[in-house]
C-alpha cells in the first residue's frame, strides 16, 4: 500500500474558540512548523511567544473592512487547494510565489451562541463567518494533501498522530477530519438559514436545514441495539438538551425524551403558582398545581403513585428542600426545575441513581418553533404546538348548563394537560390536579374508560370507594368526540363538565348526551393531537 502520509511543514491557524490554541501551536512550532495566522489568533500566539507570521505578510494585503476581508486571497486558497501530485498546480505555485499550506486549523465565529444569547440582528449578521467557511471547505476538499481541524476536541488526536508519525498525518485521519469539517460548515450554514427563516417568519421555507452539535454520545437509543447521541441546536429554549446536570449518572435517550415531555408540560403553568408534572414513557401520570410546591408534588404523586415509580418529575419553580425531602422517598429517574436550591441539592445528592437537572429557566409555550421527525426518504416538519386557551371565560358553552367558576378553572387546567398526552387523549381533573389519564388508544371511548378505570384503580389502592376520584371531576379531550359513547363513558364515571374542540358531524348528538347527563360542555375550536 502506498504511503499516504503528509508531513506538516506549514500551518494556517485562525480560530474563534481559543481553547488549547497555545498548546497546539507550541507543539507545532517546536517541531519546526511555520505558522501563519490572523488577527486575534496571531496576537494570542505572539503574546505566548510562539513564532507566527500575520496573514497580511503572506498575502501582501492588509486586513480590511473590520476584518471581513483577510484570508480571501489566492496565496491562501492556492496554498490550500493545490494538488501536490499535479505538475500544473506545482508550476503555478512557483509562478505566483504561493507556498503550500499543509494544516488548516480553523473554527468558526460563534453564530449559534450569538443568537442564543442575543436577539440583536446586527450581532447575528456579524457572526456569519465567510472566510473561515471558505478555508475549511478548501482544506477539506483537498484532504488528500491537507489536514483540517475544526474542533479543539480534535487537537489531542492530531498531536498524537503527529508524534507517532514523525510530524506527518495519515490519510485515514485526514479523511475523518475532512468529514467532520464538512459537517461543521453544513451545520453552521443550517443555523444561519434557520435564524433567517425565524426572522422572516417563514419556518417552513422551500429548503429547510436542521443541524446541531453533538454534545454527547448516549449509551444507546430507545433500545440497547440502537445507537444514539444528543445534539444541541442553536435554539435558545431552556429544557432537557441545555440543562446543567448537577448530579447523577449519564442521561439515557429515554430519560431525555421523557424529561423534555415533562418540562414542556410544566411550563404551561404560570410559575406564580407551583406546578408539578410526573411523566412516564412520555405521558403525564400526575400533574397538579397548588399554593406550595410540596403540596403540588404530593397531589401530583397521588394521581398514580405506581406509575410514578421510575418516572420523571418536573417543576415550574425552583426546587425547595421540603419537596426534595419528599422526593427522596420515591425512586425517580430525573428531576428537572428552573433552579435547584443548595438545600435540595444536598438532600437529593444522596441518591446515586437520580439525575438532577437545573434548566436555568422555563421554555415559553407560546414561542414559535419547529419540530421534525424522519420518514423514509424525507422529513415531516411542523410548527410547534403553541396553541393556548386564552381567556377561559371566552369559551363557547354549548350545553344547557354553563360550567361553574370552579369547573371552568379545572377545565382550563385539564386542557393544558391533555395537550401533552398522546392521542387519543382523555384527562380527568379536579381541584387543580389530574385524577385519571387515558392515552394512546385507538378509540376515544377506550381512552375515556381507561382514564376512569385508572382513577378507580388508584383510588381503591388508597382505600377510597369506587368512583370517588372521578365523581365531580372535569374532563378534557384532545379532539372531538366522534360519537356520544365517549361522552357517556365520562358521564358514567361522574364527570360534571367537559372541554373539547368540537367539530364532529355528530356534535349535536354529543351535546344532547351531555345535556341528558346534566353536564356542562365548552368547545375550544382547537385540537391538540400528539402522536
Amino acid at each position: 500500500m502506498a504511503d499516504d502520509r503528509v508531513v506538516i511543514r506549514r500551518a494556517l491557524i485562525s480560530v474563534s474558540d481559543k481553547r488549547d490554541l497555545v498548546q497546539l501551536a507550541t507543539f507545532l512550532a517546536d517541531r519546526g512548523v511555520e505558522i501563519i495566522s490572523t488577527g486575534g489568533t496571531a496576537r494570542t500566539l505572539d503574546e505566548a511567544d510562539v513564532p507566527v507570521h500575520e496573514v497580511s505578510s503572506v498575502t501582501g494585503f492588509p486586513e480590511i473592512m473590520d476584518g471581513r476581508v483577510k484570508t480571501l486571497h489566492p496565496k491562501i486558497h492556492g496554498g490550500l487547494l493545490a494538488r501536490r501530485d499535479s505538475e500544473v498546480h506545482l508550476d503555478q505555485l512557483t509562478d505566483y510565489a504561493i507556498q503550500p499550506i499543509d494544516l488548516m486549523v480553523c473554527n468558526l465565529y460563534p453564530f449559534e451562541e450569538t443568537v442564543r444569547r442575543s436577539a440583536d440582528g446586527a450581532a447575528a449578521i456579524e457572526a456569519i463567518d465567510i472566510g473561515g467557511v471558505a478555508m475549511i471547505r478548501a482544506a477539506a476538499k483537498n484532504h488528500e494533501f491537507v489536514t483540517v481541524a475544526t474542533d479543539p476536541d480534535d487537537y489531542a488526536t492530531l498531536l498524537a498522530e503527529l508524534e507517532a508519525e514523525d510530524g506527518a498525518t495519515t490519510g485515514s485521519l485526514r479523511r475523518r477530519l475532512a468529514a467532520a469539517a464538512f459537517a461543521r460548515t453544513a451545520a453552521f450554514d443550517a443555523a444561519v438559514a434557520t435564524w433567517f427563516a425565524g426572522e422572516l417568519g417563514e419556518p417552513l421555507a422551500p429548503h429547510i436545514a436542521l443541524a446541531g452539535r453533538r454534545t454527547e454520545p448516549l449509551r444507546y437509543g430507545e433500545n440497547p441495539h440502537q445507537a444514539a447521541a444528543l445534539y444541541r441546536t442553536a435554539e435558545a429554549r431552556p429544557g432537557a438538551a441545555s440543562a446543567r446536570q448537577l448530579h447523577g449518572r449519564q442521561l439515557s435517550y429515554n430519560n431525555l425524551n421523557d424529561t423534555d415531555a415533562a418540562y414542556e408540560l410544566v411550563a404551561e403553568f404560570d410559575p406564580a403558582r407551583p406546578a408539578v408534572v410526573i411523566v412516564k414513557h412520555a405521558n403525564p401520570c400526575g400533574v397538579a398545581v397548588a399554593d406550595s410546591q410540596a403540596d403540588a408534588y404530593t397531589r401530583a404523586l397521588a394521581a398514580d403513585p405506581v406509575s410514578a415509580f421510575g418516572g420523571i418529575v418536573a417543576f415550574n419553580t425552583a426546587l425547595e428542600a421540603a419537596t426534595a425531602t419528599a422526593l427522596a422517598e420515591l425512586f425517580v429517574e430525573v428531576v428537572i426545575a428552573p433552579e435547584i436550591s443548595p438545600e435540595a441539592l444536598a438532600i437529593l445528592s444522596a441518591k446515586a441513581n437520580l439525575r438532577l437537572l437545573s434548566a436555568g429557566g422555563l421554555p415559553d409555550p407560546a414561542a414559535p418553533g419547529v419540530v421534525a421527525r424522519s420518514l423514509a426518504g424525507g422529513l415531516l416538519v411542523q410548527s410547534r404546538d403553541d396553541g393556548r386557551l386564552g381567556d377561559p371565560a371566552a369559551l363557547k358553552v354549548v350545553t344547557d348548563r354553563a360550567p361553574t367558576a370552579a369547573e371552568l378553572a379545572d377545565l382550563a387546567f385539564a386542557w393544558s394537560v391533555v395537550k401533552h398526552v398522546k392521542s387519543n387523549a382523555i384527562v380527568f381533573a379536579r381541584d387543580g390536579a389530574v385524577v385519571g389519564v387515558g392515552a394512546g388508544q385507538m378509540s376515544r371511548v377506550d381512552s375515556a374508560r381507561l382514564a376512569a378505570g385508572k382513577a378507580d384503580e388508584v383510588g381503591a389502592a388508597a382505600g377510597e370507594p369506587a368512583g370517588a376520584r372521578t365523581k365531580g371531576a372535569v374532563v378534557a379531550s384532545d379532539a372531538f368526540f366522534p360519537f356520544p359513547d365517549g361522552l357517556e363513558a365520562v358521564a358514567a364515571a361522574g364527570a360534571t363538565a367537559v372541554i373539547q374542540p368540537g367539530g364532529s358531524v355528530r356534535d349535536a348528538d354529543v351535546i344532547a348526551a351531555a345535556n341528558r347527563a346534566g353536564m356542562a360542555m365548552v368547545l375550544t375550536g382547537m385540537r391538540h393531537f400528539r402522536h
